[in-house]
C-alpha cells in the first residue's frame, strides 16, 4: 500500500470535491460523505489479529455513505464475522492536478456498517492501493 498516494488523496480531499464510486458484486454505486484517514491502532507492534488479518500500529479508514440500500444483501458477505477471511472492495476516484486527472484505486476491507431505511454508512480499512 503506498501512503504517498493516500496521504495525496487526503491533501486532495481539503481542496476539492472527489467523486468515490465503491465496486461490489458486479455493481456500482456512489460513496457519498467519504472521510480517509491515518489513525492509530490499538496494537503497540506489527500483529496478526485472531489469525485472520494483519493490523500494523496504524492504519488508513476510510468511511462514506451509500444512498442505496439494494447494497445490503452484499455486505455479509464482505465482512468479518459471518466469513472467516475478508473480501476486498474496489473503491474508485479522480484527484484532478492542473489539468491532469489521475485515477486511483483503494481496496478496503469493511469492519462494519450501519443502516437505515435510507442508507448504509460503511466503515473500511485501506489495504492496498493502485494509481
Amino acid at each position: 500500500m503506498s501512503q504517498d498516494i493516500l496521504n495525496q488523496l487526503i491533501e486532495a480531499q481539503k481542496n476539492q470535491a472527489l467523486d468515490f464510486v465503491l465496486y461490489l458484486d458486479g455493481n456500482s454505486y456512489q460513496l457519498k460523505d467519504v472521510k480517509i484517514a491515518k489513525l492509530p491502532t490499538p496494537v503497540t507492534k506489527p500483529t496478526t489479529r485472531g489469525g485472520v488479518y494483519f493490523s500494523d500500529k496504524s492504519v488508513y479508514k476510510i468511511n462514506g455513505t451509500i444512498y442505496d440500500t439494494t447494497i445490503i444483501p452484499f455486505l455479509s458477505k464482505k465482512m468479518l464475522g459471518p466469513n472467516t477471511q475478508f473480501e476486498e472492495i474496489k473503491i474508485q476516484t479522480t484527484i484532478r492536478a492542473s489539468n491532469q486527472h489521475r485515477k486511483l484505486v483503494l481496496y478496503a476491507n469493511l469492519t462494519n456498517s450501519m443502516q437505515s431505511s435510507s442508507r448504509v454508512e460503511l466503515n473500511m480499512v485501506i489495504v492496498r492501493t493502485e494509481g
